[in-house]
């Protein structure tokens, strides 16, 4: 079950491959995230010393978090990969020139996972052809739609 999804991502980027990773959180931000209190669009995914980050990703904490705990919205939250996933990462991040963006959060047997895609920017031009394929294909479902209603007068 999807709570958020980058969108964003899907516009800026072409993912070749997508990993699904656990996180590290703590208590406030599971609960903030049940709430849907949290937001991928400035996230990015980085490689540091062997291990994965999700940094930029913001997950307002609620206003009953606990009082002794300072919530920083926006703290670097490590990524939970296998250590063969993670190899294959930092061999293609480094040396192909790919990046690694968040696209979501979602409910996997009751824990938050995060789904990460290894994508290449698009260009311009990319990015108004995809939307103009997408123009079609919703026009293209009307017209269908409409022949067979007709068909069904």
């Amino acid at each position: 079950m999807s709570i958020i999804q980058n969108k964003k991502a899907l516009h800026d980027y072409s993912i070749e491959e997508r990993f699904e990773a656990g996180l590290v959180l703590e208590g406030w931000e599971v609960k903030a995230i049940r709430a849907g209190r949290a937001q991928l669009k400035e996230g990015y995914v980085i490689v540091r010393q062997a291990e994965i980050f999700l940094i930029g990703a913001h997950i307002t904490p609620l206003p009953e978090a606990s009082t002794h705990v300072k919530p920083d919205p926006t703290r670097t939250r490590k990524l939970l990969l296998r250590a063969a996933e993670i190899g294959k990462l930092i061999g293609k991040v480094e040396r192909a020139g790919y990046t690694l963006v968040p696209l979501d959060l979602h409910y996997l047997r009751g824990r938050v996972k995060i789904s990460i895609g290894l994508a290449k920017g698009k260009k311009q031009h990319d990015k108004r052809a995809a939307e103009r394929d997408r123009d079609w294909q919703r026009e293209r479902a009307q017209i269908l739609k409409q022949g067979t209603r007709q068909k069904a007068d």
